[in-house]
């Protein structure tokens, strides 16, 4: 039986049909929540989501359809069904988020809003907001669109001199370095023929544009850098200029709000700063580069006592959520701007600036980012301040030294989530990374024969947890003892399965390398089982081998 969702929201719309709901009007519904999320809309449903009912004229579900596709420009298909409710019949209607804008027939485009209360609301679509539409969907790069009534002279050399200063430091792509500067400017996409002549884009002036031209003629611009300590406001600085020297101003202004701690690691002394510059850098450039520029409003960054909050204005791009911001495919906004920042050297030039800004708290054991106060309008994300677990550092260098490369994001999530919780299985574990379970599995595997991390039962009860060695480094033995019970008896019974594989003879360095344990521990291993008669020496020294008591 049909179950009819307790209120309305963004997506769920319930409309009385006890006075003849009026087709135009119920168009109207259909054609607001198809410009927005789609949904189901309930004909024959009051507000209280109580059914009451269809009236006659609401009695045929394929007549309702075809109705919708001649009233809709252009046609939308739906998927029409009644449903028998005991006496009550209603219509169920279910809209597809369409991929294009969608017009009444008498011309009105419409989306859909949550008002104060949290209710829904039909309001137009403006014109000014089909761009941004467009742009959400990917149908449209707004940062490649020429800009009417901009001239070259609106672009400033001196921001090309600070492009390849960048380009340098950054290790951008120096194949630029050998162009001129109208050849740098074509190849940015700072520019594009209109009839004939050049013209600046949107993203030229975003990038090298003076800030008279930016103010004038892309008046959406603007940044935000704000510090308070409690409610004392310390700095609050606005600017419109240029993306390239934005990034190097409000780098230095965080360099007195960031204070820096040293980590001994071998002979070596490294600073430990309270916010990553690596995932701040990310954070900036990722705001600047896929906010939307249709839309009034700031990118702004904030650093208060909780820690700092980097925002910008236009919701997540369409196929972007809070689960999938570390799986999805890479994909923005501004593609023209994206490209020239990551040419130039200011964003990661795989598209994954995401991972650079995880990587950033993980690897000093923080919490991770925030993002969960982004609205339909807004991406905010916060990075807490938090103090940083130098034995994970420490770890997580080890690792990396070892290897001989970065670990990947999806080992560090990982790694934190089970420092975090001690003990996961592994649906605990695809819940919270949002990682995918084969990959989880994986990477879990690989951990296990790195000695990271250890596996606990089998089937529905497996389970896992950092290894002792982690635990042992870290100074907290008995924490390790207390998660992991009487599990190392099994220990003993992989050694006597490894000595049965190797023809029955095993040494001590082959406990080692098949337990990830210490030599001592090691040691202790073989002599239990000597003691239990499992065991058997057959040739001492410092390379002494045992093998299998018959």
């Amino acid at each position: 039986m049909l179950e009819i969702p307790a209120k309305e929201a963004i997506d769920i719309e319930f409309k009385s049909d006890l006075a003849t709901y009026p087709d135009d009007e119920l168009v109207d519904e259909i054609v607001g929540m198809a410009n927005t999320e789609g949904g189901i809309l309930y004909l024959g449903v009051e507000d209280d989501a109580k059914p009451t009912g269809l009236s006659k004229k609401h009695q045929d579900a394929i007549g309702a359809a075809a109705l919708i596709a001649n009233k809709t420009v252009p046609s939308l298909s739906v998927r029409t069904e009644i449903v028998n409710l005991g006496d009550i019949s209603i219509m169920t209607i279910e809209i597809p988020k369409s991929r294009a804008i969608i017009a009444t027939s008498s011309g009105k485009i419409l989306r859909r809003r949550l008002k104060a209360d949290g209710s829904p609301e039909n309001i137009p679509l403006y014109p000014f907001e089909i761009n941004s539409r467009l742009s959400d969907l990917s149908l449209l790069d707004f940062s490649a669109q020429p800009v009417y009534g901009a001239e070259l002279t609106d672009l400033d050399p001196n921001q090309i001199v600070r492009l390849k200063e960048i380009i340098q430091n950054r290790d951008g792509d120096r194949s630029l370095l050998e162009l001129s500067d109208e050849e740098i400017e074509k190849a940015l996409h700072f520019v594009t023929e209109v009839q004939k002549d050049l013209v600046p884009t949107v993203t030229g002036l975003l990038m090298i544009g003076k800030e008279s031209a930016i103010r004038r003629l892309v008046p959406t611009m603007a940044a935000d850098f704000q510090v308070l300590q409690g409610t004392e406001v310390v700095i609050n600085r606005s600017y419109r200029k240029p993306i390239i020297e934005l990034c190097e101003l409000f780098e230095e202004y965080l360099k007195p709000w960031n204070p820096e701690k040293e980590m001994e690691y071998g002979l070596f002394r490294i600073p430990v700063p309270e916010f990553s510059i690596r995932a701040f850098r990310e954070g900036l450039v990722n705001a600047f580069a896929h906010r939307d520029y249709s839309m009034l409003g700031s990118v702004r960054v904030l650093i208060d006592d909780d820690g700092m909050t980097i925002s910008s204005p236009g919701g997540f791009i369409e196929g972007v959520n809070l689960n999938n911001l570390l799986t999805v495919e890479p994909h923005g906004r501004n593609q023209a701007l994206s490209d020239a920042l990551k040419r130039v050297g200011l964003a990661e030039k795989t598209g994954r600036g995401i991972d650079r800004i995880f990587e950033g708290s993980i690897n000093y054991g923080r919490p991770w980012p925030d993002y969960s106060e982004s609205t339909s309008v807004r991406v905010t994300l916060f990075i807490a301040r938090s103090k940083a677990d130098l034995p994970f550092t420490k770890m997580i260098a080890d690792e990396q030294n070892k290897l001989g490369r970065p670990l990947s994001i999806n080992y560090l999530l990982i790694l934190s989530a089970l420092k975090a919780e001690r003990r996961m299985s592994l649906e605990r574990l695809q819940e919270v990374t949002h990682i995918n379970k084969n990959r989880i599995l994986a990477v879990i595997e690989s951990m296990v024969e790195d000695g990271l991390v250890e596996e606990f039962g089998s089937g529905r009860t497996r389970s896992f947890m950092l290894s002792s060695q982690l635990y042992q480094r870290a100074g907290k033995t008995k924490e390790y003892v207390r998660q992991s019970g009487i599990d190392k008896v099994r220990y003993e019974e992989m050694v006597v399965k490894l000595a049965r594989q190797q023809k029955g003879i095993i040494t001590k360095q082959d406990v080692i390398d098949l337990l990830h344990i210490e030599s001592q521990r090691a040691y202790r291993c073989i002599a239990n089982l000597v003691s239990e008669k499992k065991l058997k020496k057959i040739q001492n020294g410092r390379y002494a081998k045992y093998c299998l008591m018959d």
